[in-house]
């Protein structure tokens, strides 16, 4: 009889991850390998550094997801790897292992897309705390919008549950920079620490968020392009000439209009001798006292002010799209979705607008393998297996 149980593989950026979940529902170990102190002194992810950090923390970290467990290769019904989107050498890593291991043991291998796991992420949260109503599940479920929103995606998805597993379509997507992207970048150039996002976050509350009027227009396609993908990395997945523009992303703008800002008011300078005081903290300061020792009130004003645009626009836009599909129940994932401002202030849309909204916890939020194994469950299920030549795809397109 079938244990149930999935190993799942996640290399796909900066965390080397691996997990047992058991039928999609119970997650018997989640081991997450952080590469944060490799990349915080670039301000960002550098790729070679990444494969090179998988490679040397991926045989470890399923050992002791394994050990976590209880179990060995011999109990697991399955292995689950991400295979796109993501960095190609990053995603390699994972394959090859992941391939390797599941010839040695005869196992079936699943091939999972990243955002699929992280939609997954908050159906395991429910499913663990009895909160996934068999109405909710893909033989009857509704259909629901996800947003996912992280350093490397901001995308809404119809997600509908049918014949046991879920299909998905592409509603919005951004256009330039994700959403998490643009929080690494801003926090970057503030003199911040990596990853911006936290960082931001814990600040924000601290300022005036209505101090610095940032807006974002309208965005409109482009006629030239004929209806294909914008030449920008975070839009080459999937081409927007079916797409509503009223649900389209583009958080390039607000870059540049914070960068326009700090050279205006000559905020340079005391963002660079930030950077030393930075490396003397263990994390983001937790009173208003704190904050003013770090930053000053102006630019306090700019990140809370930052912080208000940018949720402000995912809020918009989510709950538009929502409306225009007639959709009850929203689910909010990614590394984005632990932020407490927009945990906030969707919950209290989704309460004035009568709707349901869900998130993962925030170990689930970021980058783990959990998700992958959750999502993996259904595709086990009906027998959706990985062929032998699976590769990476760091373009992987979720749904159509």
């Amino acid at each position: 009889m079938p244990s149930g149980l999935i190993l799942g593989i996640e290399s796909s950026c900066d965390e080397t991850a691996a997990a047992v979940v058991e039928r999609g529902a119970r997650t018997l170990s989640s081991v997450v390998a952080s590469q944060i102190a490799t990349h915080a002194r670039y301000g960002g992810v550098v790729p070679e550094l990444a494969s090179r950090e998988h490679l040397r923390a991926i045989v470890p970290v399923v050992r002791t997801a394994l050990a976590q467990a209880g179990c060995t290769l011999a109990d697991l019904d399955a292995i689950a790897v991400t295979s796109g989107p993501g960095l190609a050498g990053a995603l390699l890593v994972g394959i090859t292992y992941a391939k390797a291991l599941a010839f040695a043991r005869n196992l079936p291998l699943i091939a999972v897309n990243h955002l699929e796991g992280h939609i997954h992420a908050v159906l395991l949260h429910e499913r663990e705390t009895g909160d996934l109503s068999p109405q909710t599940e893909p033989a009857t479920a509704l259909p629901v919008l996800a947003l996912v929103v992280s350093g490397g995606h901001t995308h809404l998805y119809r997600a509908k549950g049918a014949h046991g597993t879920w299909s998905y379509s592409l509603v919005g997507r951004t256009l330039d920079d994700a959403a998490g992207e643009a929080y690494d970048k801003v926090a970057k150039l503030l003199g911040l620490g990596y990853p911006g996002g936290p960082w931001i976050d814990a600040l924000a509350p601290f300022g005036n968020p209505r101090a610095v009027p940032f807006a974002f227009a309208h965005v409109k396609t482009k006629l030239h392009l004929a209806g294909k993908a914008p030449r920008t990395k975070a839009a080459k997945t999937a081409p927007i000439a079916n797409l509503d523009p009223r649900f389209l992303f583009s958080f390039s703008g607000i870059k540049t209009a914070v960068l326009r800002h700090v050279e205006l008011h000559d905020l340079r300078s005391e963002a660079r001798a930030r950077v030393p005081a930075m490396l003397a903290l263990s994390g983001p300061p937790q009173t208003q006292e704190a904050a003013l020792a770090l930053c000053p009130q102006p630019t306090l004003d700019l990140i809370a002010s930052f912080q208000h645009a940018v949720i402000g626009d995912l809020k918009k836009k989510t709950f538009a799209a929502a409306e225009s599909l007639a959709i009850r129940r929203i689910l909010v994932t990614g590394g984005v979705a632990s932020n407490r401002e927009l945990r906030a202030r969707f919950t209290a849309e989704a309460a004035q607008a009568g709707l349901e909204v869900a998130y993962p916890t925030l170990e689930l939020s970021t980058d783990n393998a959990a998700m992958i194994a959750a999502a993996a469950w259904p595709r086990y299920a009906a027998g959706e297996f990985a062929p032998p030549g699976l590769t990476a795809n760091p373009s992987l397109a979720l749904g159509r």
